[in-house]
């Protein structure tokens, strides 16, 4: 079973990052031939500055790696380390019916946030299902909100065996439904395009200016306080085990503690979840041969498979397989 996932490389991992994506994907990794790769062609419909983009890249490979993605066990690369996925995205595009691209919403949503209407960005869903069918891909975990991209893919792969013959592996979504949605600073899903972000690896200083950013309600210290309805608590659950929850929860419905002293108590327990992660990353950042010559294996291996499936595909189009 080959699985593939692919991250955006969009700045600094925060909390939504890890647990809404990485976190599944790493323990996905030891469930079968996982494919992992940042996906630097697609983040250029919306980043338009090279040195940020290579520093972005650079960023999410050492988080990724620092969080406990395995070279030995996964395949790790960069999307544009496999130039082949191009030339299969424009072959896809010839029996991709315009309608299909139309009714995508993810275009709509991100012309509406200011996005340019650029042909990349309409085109997406076509790059984004070259992604998925050159690496044979049997299973492509998402969110319930992300479902319609692997869809899309299908129907492609269809139309491509319906022409052509049993070229493509037909991809099955695996529907994420307890994938964590980490709400940010104001309660909105957590997203750099609010700017409502925890950095999971920033400097303690500016780690703690975040935490005690946290909105909050104006319930006196000394009243009782509801922790179903806290984004305190919803942050602290995901990095707390069990007891030290339970012990919070206590403390809101006791009263007498201010949001002050449980934002401490949140802060603790991220620097102290990520510790590890953070050493980690530290020795990693400090070796980026290492870094690079994982990224290089990786591509190396995601060739072979792209350049494979890329030559069955030309091939029955009726082109000079590789």
């Amino acid at each position: 079973m080959r699985i593939l996932s692919g991250l955006q490389p969009s700045g600094r991992l925060h909390l939504g990052n890890y647990f809404g994506m990485m976190q599944p994907a790493l323990h996905l990794q030891h469930e079968g031939d996982a494919f992992y790769f940042i996906a630097d062609y697609h983040s250029l419909t919306s980043l338009h500055d090279p040195a940020a983009l290579r520093q972005h890249s650079l960023d999410l490979a050492l988080d990724f790696l620092a969080c406990g993605l395995d070279p030995g066990k996964a395949t790790f690369f960069r999307q544009s380390d496999v130039p082949e996925v191009c030339e299969l995205s424009w072959l896809l595009s010839t029996v991709t019916p315009m309608g299909l691209l139309e009714r995508c919403h993810s275009y709509k949503d991100k012309v509406a946030r200011g996005l340019d209407a650029t042909h990349g960005l309409f085109a997406y869903p076509v790059l984004m299902a070259a992604d998925i069918l050159i690496y044979d891909s049997n299973v492509v975990p998402v969110g319930r909100d992300q479902k319609q991209h692997v869809e899309v893919t299908r129907d492609i792969a269809k139309t491509v065996n319906h022409l052509y013959g049993e070229v493509l592996t037909i991809p099955e979504p695996r529907i994420q439904e307890t994938t964590a949605v980490v709400p940010g600073l104001d309660g909105q899903k957590m997203s750099k395009s609010y700017d409502n972000i925890i950095p999971l690896f920033a400097e303690e200083k500016a780690l703690k200016k975040k935490v005690m950013q946290i909105q909050t309600d104006s319930t006196p210290v000394e009243e009782p306080k509801d922790p179903d309805n806290s984004l305190i608590m919803t942050l602290y659950k995901l990095v707390a085990d069990p007891a030290a929850v339970a012990a919070m929860e206590h403390g809101f419905r006791a009263g007498g503690t201010g949001y002050g002293d449980f934002k401490k108590r949140l802060l603790e327990a991220i620097w102290t979840k990520f510790e590890v992660p953070r050493q980690r990353r530290a020795e990693l950042v400090a070796d980026p041969g290492y870094v690079d010559q994982v990224l290089r294996d990786g591509a190396d291996k995601a060739r072979i498979v792209a350049r494979a499936t890329l030559s069955r595909v030309r091939e029955a189009m009726g082109l000079r397989p590789l």
